[in-house]
């Protein structure tokens, strides 16, 4: 007979609830109701051994399994209702919390954008950084979640962790503002001074600093007026970051990123049958690599490979998205500079947003971490970024377009594109599509949506085309 090991422990109390006698204990007698054993009841042993120990008859095992059973039971039941409950209650206290940490994070993100601008008043900026950090001093504590409730709450992490990169952020722009601002009030006016800026009539002679560079070792000095000494570093080699805040030196000449790009990657564009002077054109190429290069390769190989990384079809369709994205990014850079490329890494590195397609997978769900590609994102975009402010937006498209002529020659949004898709489309028609996606029913349809907007298919049906090798979308 078989006894489960929920019963165990009803048995064993039953059996030991008195002391046994020594025809209990030879195997003679039951341990639960005191029968003989005999013909018709046979003895089950309950151990320690098979031949020593306690003996049982299997009427009143049977009844002492079923009554553990009905315990267990109920006792899953009686777990179940207050996990249920407990849950009820947690979710709207977690839910304030989350709420609470989204407001206080949008109000310092508000505060930051303020404080840059130069639409508010440097005082204004002032107590709107108190009454911001006094809503971040009453921030409560993160709630205990009840025991039935899964403790490791990673997006409650990740709000906690979002407010405090704003709350620095904010900071540090108030702070540069409250300096500035400061330094410009107590300077003189100065009429002599507009004879080196084109100033309007009746200009009053003061003009406002945003940027003063005082280089590497100004503040050592400075701090040593005030009687406190600090040993100064070793002079260092000039980065072409640094260098190039120097300004028109020729230490940026010597130190460009990407030196000769603009009369070496017009000759390469055009091999691959990219005009490096149509703008539309060049935009559209330097969007793929940007996506190419900061997003799709490198650690989301890693994260794709997973088991429960996002398949194909969503890589695909978040890629075309994407690359939208970048376009917009990109063509912003132009006038706005290049800042306005955070926009594409906000989206980009985004673990909390769904994956478009109509894909559920958001970065955060995958058990590879995720902080070594959302650096790599910054790394790429940055350097994007420095490109641009060094040698100019154009040099920036140039770089960006070189690599996604070598890397994905026939991405969406390539001049590439189009043929990919008419090829794609003839060897579709002569495949059996009994087990496709829906999607994939309408040909005109399909077509129509490779060529201006693969991602509205849905990522089931291009993971069914990835499958069938039919588009080589894929940086290598």
């Amino acid at each position: 007979m078989h006894i489960p090991a929920y019963a165990h422990d009803t048995i064993r109390a039953a059996a030991l609830s008195s002391m046994p006698t020594s025809r209990q204990v030879g195997g003679l007698d039951c341990c639960l109701c005191d029968k003989p054993f005999g013909e018709d009841l046979a003895a089950i042993p309950l151990g320690p051994t098979p031949t020593s120990g306690l003996f049982g008859c299997r009427p009143c095992l049977t009844r002492l399994v079923t009554r553990a059973r009905r315990a267990r039971d109920a006792a899953l039941t009686h777990d179940a209702e207050r996990a249920q409950a407990e849950s009820a209650a947690w979710m709207p206290v977690r839910e304030r919390h989350l709420t609470r940490l989204d407001s206080v994070r949008q109000a310092a993100e508000a505060v930051a954008g303020l404080a840059r601008g130069e639409d508010t008043e440097a005082l204004r900026v002032a107590w709107l950084l108190v009454s911001l950090e006094s809503a971040y001093t009453w921030v409560p504590d993160a709630p205990e979640p009840p025991a039935s409730v899964d403790r490791e709450d990673s997006e409650m992490k990740d709000e906690a962790f979002r407010l405090d990169l704003a709350m620095i952020t904010a900071r540090e722009a108030v702070a540069e503002r409250l300096a500035y601002h400061l330094l410009n009030e107590a300077q003189p006016e100065e009429p002599e001074m507009c004879e080196e800026f084109e100033c309007l009539e009746g200009c009053s002679g003061r003009h406002d600093s945003t940027h003063i560079d005082c280089g590497p070792d100004a503040v050592f000095d400075d701090l040593a007026e005030h009687g406190i000494t600090v040993e100064q570093p070793e002079p260092e080699p000039l980065s072409p970051r640094l260098a190039a805040l120097l300004g028109g030196t020729e230490a940026e000449e010597k130190h460009s990123p990407l030196p000769g790009i603009e009369e070496q990657a017009p000759v390469v564009l055009s091999h691959f049958g990219i005009d490096a002077d149509d703008k539309d054109v060049l935009v559209s190429a330097a969007a793929v690599g940007l996506v190419v290069d900061a997003w799709r390769e490198g650690p989301l190989d890693v994260i794709h490979a997973a088991d429960d990384g996002p398949n194909d079809g969503e890589v695909f369709a978040q890629s075309v998205d994407l690359y939208r994205r970048a376009r917009a990014a990109l063509v912003a850079a132009q006038d706005d500079g290049p800042e306005v490329l955070r926009a594409f890494v906000a989206v980009a590195s985004d673990v909390e947003l769904p994956w478009a397609g109509g894909s559920r997978f958001a970065l955060r769900t995958v058990s590879e971490s995720a902080a070594e590609f959302v650096q790599h994102v910054d790394d790429r975009v940055w350097f994007t970024a420095e490109v641009m402010r060094e040698q100019g937006w154009r040099a920036g498209l140039l770089h960006r377009a070189t690599s996604a002529a070598f890397k994905a020659p026939t991405h969406f949004g390539m001049p590439g594109w189009p043929s990919a898709v008419a090829s794609a489309m003839e060897r579709l028609t002569l495949l059996d599509r009994s087990g496709a996606p829906e999607a994939l029913a309408d040909l005109a349809a399909v077509d129509a949506s490779l060529l201006e907007a693969p991602d509205q298919l849905g990522a089931d049906a291009l993971d069914w085309i990835s499958h069938q090798a039919l588009l080589d979308w894929r940086a290598p």
